[in-house]
């Protein structure tokens, strides 16, 4: 009986040191222990130099990069393995659409024209959710802005190579052929409304169709006439034909072979094409500029721009969405680093990260690398505020499992020896 007792002794032991080790494991990741910054220096042009020698390190077909301080442009940093890009070079930016796509949405709710809590059903006519065991009335424009809408088709596109005709909106919706290998393609509620997050980029493309439905208009001319000709964002599009006019940076395969140039029915989801200037005009309206005022251009309110990314979804304990908007880190005084990323096959990957408090920030643009994009820029938010966002923790990751996996091996030999120890001892002084 005595030694079942201590068998059991040993057993708490060793699972309380083991529950206590992950939780030191798991926040230590999230609070930066175990990772080094980019660099220790505190001046942009180090953390400059330390990008080119990632740069040199990976393959990168096109980069255009600035840094922000204050609200202005500090720097700009452009690379090419073809024909030269600059500030006005387009770029197709994959999902970091959502979030310029998120603001056009939103003037049509200050508009009142949408209600955010409405169920998207009663705007709809030419489309509509299919039947499901849950209440599609719960989906919501709110919902959708948050991925918290319940749907459950994963989306990813893979986009429509030159030369194929892409869906119409509502056969995408249904089914969309472009969709990524493994993924239904199918809109459709899967999980009760309100009650997770869950990445969605056919809600998106469902918005789209929203927007068409109230506006009257394509969603691409919506966009062009209510956002882009107002805040001067001249090279930004989300179709390629009002802008063949300009240089469209080119593709490249994660082997350096040059790629196609794809097409896509889920525009608001991931069909934006823009210039790094433009994206600095619309960093811009997130801020504050001269004498206190805030630089909306009239388009939103800044409690419209606030409401964009108070928290509507977590994981783990962290706050990581709001309305179209990835919250990535909190900021020293509780608002949060806001901003999206892209990425796509063949390769794109773009990063927005934007401090609203400070008017610091960074955008990327990128084609031909996977994740060089989102890796700058989390390491610039790690490197500016000592703080891992999302994106950093989830790279982190890898790290993290291996470094517990050996902490707990270790604690339960150590734990094992102790208690062999402590039984020969015990047998010997009997």
């Amino acid at each position: 009986m005595k030694t079942f007792k201590r068998i059991l002794k040993y057993l708490a032991i060793t699972i309380t040191a083991l529950i206590l080790w992950i939780f030191i494991i798991v926040s230590g990741t999230m609070n930066g222990w175990f990772h080094t910054p980019i660099t220790k220096d505190s001046n942009t042009e180090s953390y400059m130099n330390a990008v080119q020698e990632e740069i040199n390190l990976q393959f990168v077909g096109n980069y255009a990069m600035a840094i922000i301080k204050e609200g202005k442009v500090e720097t700009e940093k452009f690379h090419t393995a073809g024909k030269t890009v600059d500030r006005n070079t387009v770029f197709q930016v994959a999902s970091l659409s959502k979030w310029v796509s998120a603001f056009g949405i939103m003037k049509l709710v200050e508009d009142g024209v949408l209600d955010l809590d409405a169920p998207v059903s009663t705007y709809l006519t030419r489309w509509q959710l299919p039947p499901s065991e849950f209440d599609n009335d719960k989906v919501t424009v709110r919902k959708l802005l948050s991925h918290t809408a319940g749907l459950t088709d994963g989306l990813g596109y893979s986009g429509f190579k030159p030369g194929i005709s892409p869906q119409a909106i509502e056969e995408s919706l249904s089914k969309a052929s472009d969709a990524d290998d493994g993924i239904s393609g199918a809109v459709q509620v899967g999980i009760e409304p309100g009650t997770a997050f869950k990445y969605s980029g056919g809600g998106y493309t469902l918005l789209q169709l929203l927007v068409e439905e109230v506006s009257g208009q394509s969603f691409a001319s919506y966009m062009k006439q209510n956002i882009f000709e107002p805040l001067g964002m001249k090279h930004s599009s989300y179709v390629w034909e009002d802008l063949s006019e300009f240089q469209l940076a080119e593709f490249y395969n994660v082997d350096e072979t040059k790629a196609p140039h794809f097409s896509y029915t889920s525009l608001a989801a991931t069909s934006l094409y823009t210039s790094l200037s433009d994206l600095e005009l619309f960093f811009q309206v997130f801020l504050k500029g001269e004498n206190n005022e805030p630089i909306g251009r009239k388009i939103l309110s800044p409690k419209t721009l606030k409401s964009m990314r108070v928290p509507h979804a977590s994981t783990m304990g962290m706050d990581i969405w709001g309305l179209g908007t990835i919250l990535y880190t909190t900021t020293d005084n509780g608002d949060f680093i806001i901003g999206h990323d892209g990425k796509s096959t063949p390769p794109i990957n773009t990063a927005v990260r934007l401090n609203p408090e400070t008017g610091n920030g960074i955008i990327i643009l990128e084609t031909g690398n996977p994740l060089i994009a989102t890796q700058l820029a989390s390491e610039w938010v790690f490197w500016k505020t000592g703080k891992v966002d999302i994106t950093l923790f989830s790279m982190l990751k890898d790290q993290m499992v291996s470094i517990a996996g050996i902490g707990a091996i270790s604690i339960i030999i150590l734990i094992l020896v102790i208690a062999i120890f402590r039984y020969r001892k015990r047998k010997i002084s009997i």
